[in-house]
């Protein structure tokens, strides 16, 4: 028997493992599917785009999209203890001041105003810089300058103010717009994921069991309560019990899929799939959204980029340089660059960003640039409006759910997404680069032709890995969870993931995702304590 149990290790799961168990009368169990945080790739920074393949990640893909003629991409969601704090590409950033506001003002979730959730961002940040009103220094988490950057990134930079874009030396302070090189979540030159900087000091308390490997596959209920779940360990189905909480901390993906196979969830989805209703929730995996990347890849007049560390002396001397001084290519996240800008004028805030990359080949499908040496720029529209949706495919738990993130299906999205890629190549046009940039080698020549920007958006824009909104929180009738998190219409049971977003946030998901994390603790500890 546990006082609270936690499904799934991602962020947000680390993050409320470690909190609630700094009560020494408190006993938590923490239940996450896939391994520990054991594999080196997660912890070298340069490295975590190996982290996104194989045995760390769930292997979803995507349901046919059926604005992009029916393609099928790869959805990788982290199967690690961390989640995507273990696998990501360490970017720190929160979105706007108005993303927060938009959650309390349209969507009635009292008490999540920027000026709210502020607080909890600066708790969560051990910041090695910035010390101010929008920055914490005390927090689990590290959040630091990158260790190294490449001339070429710092080159972009130079590029964007040429186009008009202000530099802008932190995103996540008075405003966001501007370009410059992004924070990011390492601390003394390794990744400070939500497993290092929480889980990590907490597991000693012997208050706090974790156990990995555990697939959780249903909630169970008596009546309208949560009591406990089941998970599978080793092939056996076994059973922990909660006597305060059950908290699904599962993902955008997971958490709904876990709460439709417990029964909660739209009656007619949950009938078709074979599963019994034990709650109706018609929200429970609806208003799916996800940041749509389009990729624009260009080659180098020389080996100006990290593409050279392909060869083994290159490596060898990285791996020398970080071993005897913490610094040099293994230090870096290859994500340096950024931008937050306009494409649509009538939006308050910025409403693309954009990810620089001093290197090529990490995106499959593109082909291989000529000589070897390329670097990458990446954009999204950071408020996309169309939606999709998470179901299930059957009533068994280790079948994947059907994910549709049903890109492109607003209209606005392909316009302003297209003009996301011409804002890029004019960056790229830009005198700073000239003389490291040889030539667009993609998408090149995909764009001639009438149509050519609509027909490449299309087929080549992808996932960008930030899904949220599938158990979204607000006060109407297809919300699936309060603004205190609790599941509506069941007690002892609540959600705190980026799923509960009702809108996603104006760039990358992990900071937020821990904010929510760090809020709900907050909540439960002061009820405890009002109790």
């Amino acid at each position: 028997m546990f006082d609270y149990i936690i499904a799934g290790g991602g962020s947000a799961g680390c993050v409320l493992a470690a909190r609630l168990s700094e009560r020494s009368d408190v006993k938590v169990l923490l239940l996450e599917a896939g391994p520990s945080d054991w594999n080196p790739y997660i912890h070298f920074p340069v490295t975590y785009y190996k982290t996104a393949k194989g045995s760390l990640t769930w292997g979803l893909e995507t349901a046919p999209s059926r604005s992009q003629d029916n393609i099928v991409m790869p959805y990788v969601q982290a199967r690690v203890l961390g989640g995507g704090s273990s696998i990501n590409a360490q970017v720190y950033t929160r979105g706007v001041a108005e993303d927060y506001d938009r959650w309390e003002n349209e969507y009635g979730c009292a008490g999540w105003s920027y000026e709210d959730v502020l607080p909890f961002f600066r708790k969560a940040e051990r910041n090695e810089r910035y010390a101010d009103e929008f920055h914490g220094t005390d927090g689990p988490l590290g959040v630091s300058d990158q260790r190294h950057t490449s001339p070429l990134t710092k080159a972009w930079v130079q590029a964007c103010q040429q186009a008009g874009i202000r530099y802008n030396a932190d995103f996540n302070g008075a405003s966001q717009d501007g370009c410059g090189l992004y924070q990011i979540t390492n601390r003394d030159a390794r990744r400070c994921s939500a497993a290092v900087g929480y889980l990590r000091p907490a597991r000693s308390r012997p208050n706090l069991t974790v156990i990995t490997g555990a697939n959780v596959t249903r909630v169970l209920l008596e009546g309208k309560r949560a009591t406990g779940v089941e998970y599978l360990k080793n092939g056996r189905l076994e059973t922990a019990r909660a006597q305060s909480e059950v908290i699904v901390s599962s993902g955008a993906i997971g958490s709904p899929k876990l709460l439709m196979l417990s029964g909660i969830g739209p009656a007619r989805d949950l009938e078709e799939s074979g599963v019994r209703v034990q709650h109706e929730l018609p929200g429970v995996g609806q208003n799916l959204h996800d940041h749509l990347d389009v990729f624009m890849i260009y080659e180098l007049a020389g080996a100006h980029g990290y593409d050279k560390y392909k060869k083994f002396r290159w490596q060898l001397a990285a791996a020398a340089q970080y071993a005897l001084f913490k610094s040099g290519p293994v230090a870096s996240n290859v994500v340096e660059g950024g931008a937050f800008w306009w494409v649509n004028k009538t939006q308050s805030t910025p409403d693309v960003q954009f990810h620089f990359l001093a290197g090529a080949g990490i995106e499959a499908g593109i082909p291989d640039v000529p000589g070897g040496n390329g670097c990458t720029l990446n954009a999204y529209l950071t408020r996309p409006k169309s939606r999709g949706s998470v179901t299930l495919r059957s009533a068994n738990p280790t079948d994947a759910p059907v994910v549709d993130p049903n890109f492109l299906d607003d209209p606005d999205d392909l316009a302003y997404t297209i003009e996301c890629v011409k804002l890029g190549q004019d960056i790229m046009r830009q005198s700073a680069l000239s003389k490291f940039v040889r030539r667009e080698h993609f998408p090149g020549d995909a764009l001639k032709g009438p149509g050519g920007y609509e027909r490449f958006v299309r087929e080549q824009a992808r996932t960008g890995y930030h899904p949220a909104g599938t158990c979204r929180m607000g006060i109407d009738d297809n919300a699936v969870v309060d603004p205190s998190l609790k599941v509506r219409g069941i007690e002892g049971l609540r959600v705190a993931d980026c799923s509960v977003m009702p809108q996603l946030i104006s760039g990358n998901t992990n900071a937020p995702t821990i904010m929510i994390a760090e809020r709900l603790a907050a909540l439960i500890t002061e009820g405890n304590s009002n109790s």
